[in-house]
């Protein structure tokens, strides 16, 4: 299974949606809550080159970007092939 890491905030309804799509699939994955630790939004935005909404998705240290990003790669049929790298 892929590294997963996603930046987060507890309230934020793409977040669940990203959260949701991982769980349904048995994702294992590290959830960084910038709301809980907002010490790392700045390495968040390092981290993407300047993004600072949530989520933010990495896959394999390969930024995937946020929660439409992901779900366009499911919908082209390649998320499973990126999680499973």
């Amino acid at each position: 299974m892929s590294n997963v890491v996603l930046y987060t905030k507890a309230y934020c309804p793409f977040c669940q949606r990203a959260l949701s799509l991982l769980n349904s699939k048995g994702v294992e994955y590290t959830n960084i809550d910038i709301g809980v630790q907002p010490e790392l939004r700045d390495e968040m935005i390092a981290k993407t080159g300047g993004a600072s909404t949530v989520p933010q998705i990495f896959i394999n240290n390969e930024h995937i970007g946020g929660c439409d990003d992901m779900m366009a790669i499911e919908a082209q049929g390649k998320l499973d092939a990126k999680l499973n790298a």
